[in-house]
């Protein structure tokens, strides 16, 4: 495949416009990591109940023993991350797709051990780390794809 080439990821750049709509909604994410990574008891505890009646429900319709509390909250930690590494690739390109990667590591782990550090009420997780990170990654490829498709379309 040729640098030229409409299917080469690296010629997927981000846009004026992809940069100024993930500025924005980077300045917002950031916020909301910052308020629910440092909130002083577990985001979830008010849900707590609630989730464990759906997960009990889950497994009288057929759910597998393994889907309980801890698989939902791993989930949540991947889901939470994805647009980290879907703005990193928006603002600088899908070349950087491994930056968002990095990002996302960065990031978990700097929450986690500031958890660990101040918040006595959560618990650091290595697993947490590991699964944000898998977040970013999801979020990158998503950003990656869409850069290339964006590309093609603009070379159409």
């Amino acid at each position: 495949m040729t640098s030229d080439s409409p299917h080469d990821p690296g010629h997927a750049p981000a846009t004026g416009r992809s940069r100024r709509i993930a500025t924005w909604l980077a300045a917002a994410y950031g916020v909301a990591v910052v308020l629910i990574g440092f909130w002083g008891s577990p985001v979830d505890a008010a849900g707590r109940p609630w989730l464990d009646r759906a997960i009990t429900a889950a497994h009288r319709f057929g759910a597998p023993d393994w889907f309980g509390y801890s698989t939902v909250e791993s989930l949540a930690n991947v889901v939470f991350f994805v647009p980290l590494g879907l703005l990193v690739v928006l603002l600088a390109g899908s070349r950087w797709w491994w930056a968002a990667v990095a990002a996302g590591l960065v990031v978990s782990a700097a929450v986690e051990t500031g958890q660990a550090l101040f918040l006595p009420a959560r618990t650091a997780s290595l697993a947490d780390v590991f699964a944000n990170t898998v977040g970013a990654l999801v979020g990158a490829t998503v950003g990656v794809v869409a850069l290339t498709w964006a590309a093609r379309q603009r070379r159409s």
